[in-house]
């Protein structure tokens, strides 16, 4: 276990309550995010810990962030995030050079991993890409500010948010209103990227003038979408067919994105995931492109992170014990 100290002169008061957050939140965020013990008298901070010196790293940022503003928890744990990547001092600022940042809103759109930036790296320069792994890796959100960018440059002229309306344990029947109040709860952490993204107002318009379409997966068949930017959320709940029969809905000048958790999958036991096998018919065709995350990529809670890997581990450990359930899984 390392022990780390740090000091921050001259004493500036206001500036280290910013820091600590109140009741000492923010450092507790680091504490669990990078799992130290953080002691505080004062301007003098004790650190232990396998991950001291990070957090040495966090704490400075954060310190030289508060000398002019508060700091939110999301400040604490988007930093954390980028902590746990470039953990050596001055080692983001490198990272940070040719990383595409992205036209929305937020002005200061970019990836927050390598990963994050290789992701809408990817996007880009490709046709079809794929975004896979866990929960909380910005697999939606990032795909969404894509394609809020390509409407912004013009490069697209309407955005196509599909799900499927795939029961996560509720049943759909049970909710009222007709299939499209039903399947738009499953719909709503599309709204919500795109509101952050765009502002509810612009929003609104963009839907008025049917520029931004949301939309159950089953309303796909038939269709061809020209110009378009297509993002398939939660792909882990298709069947192999409704794969098939979204990929073949992409008409001339469009790009899609599909994304989902290959750990969460809902479909009946008896049903293979669209996404599980897809890899394995389409990883070699050129244009497509397969970006897998990791739960170092995590950008929520600090506990996030730790609940992925233990799950992980739990699933690793009982593949090793039961050699089928890893093709139970997947199938």
């Amino acid at each position: 276990m390392l022990t780390e100290n740090l000091s921050f002169n001259p004493i500036d008061n206001e500036r280290l309550a910013r820091l600590c957050g109140p009741l000492d939140e923010n450092l507790k965020q680091v504490e669990t995010g990078l799992d130290v013990t953080i002691q505080r008298r004062g301007e003098h901070f004790k650190i232990k810990g396998e991950r001291a010196r990070e957090a040495v790293t966090a704490l400075t940022r954060f310190y030289l962030l508060a000398e002019k503003q508060d700091l939110s928890i999301d400040d604490v744990q988007l930093g954390l995030v980028e902590v746990r990547q470039h953990p050596r001092p001055g080692s983001d600022e490198i990272a940070e050079e040719g990383v595409p940042v992205l036209h929305t809103r937020r002005g200061d759109l970019r990836g927050r991993t390598p990963r994050q930036s290789g992701y809408i790296k990817a996007i880009l320069e490709h046709d079809i890409t794929f975004g896979i792994g866990p929960a909380g890796t910005g697999k939606t959100y990032l795909a969404v500010a894509c394609a809020v960018d390509a409407m912004e440059r013009d490069a697209v002229k309407r955005i196509v948010l599909v799900r499927p309306a795939v029961e996560a344990g509720e049943k759909l029947g049970f909710l009222p209103g007709d299939l499209a109040q039903k399947v738009d709860p499953y719909l709503r952490p599309l709204y919500d990227a795109l509101y952050d993204l765009m502002g509810f107002d612009k929003v609104a318009r963009l839907f008025e003038k049917n520029l931004i379409e949301i939309a159950p997966l089953a309303y796909m068949r038939g269709r061809t979408l020209n110009s378009s930017f297509i993002i398939l959320d939660e792909a882990q709940n298709t069947t192999p067919e409704q794969m098939k029969m979204f990929l073949t809905r992409i008409g001339f000048g469009s790009r899609a994105v599909i994304t989902g958790d290959l750990t969460q999958i809902d479909l009946a036991k008896n049903q293979k995931s669209g996404l599980g096998e897809v890899e394995r018919i389409l990883g070699h065709v050129r244009g497509i492109h397969f970006h897998h995350f990791q739960s170092e990529d995590v950008v929520r809670h600090p506990l996030v992170q730790k609940i992925v890997d233990a799950y992980d581990t739990y699933q690793i450990r009982n593949e090793t014990q039961n050699p089928t359930t890893r093709e139970d899984r997947q199938t």
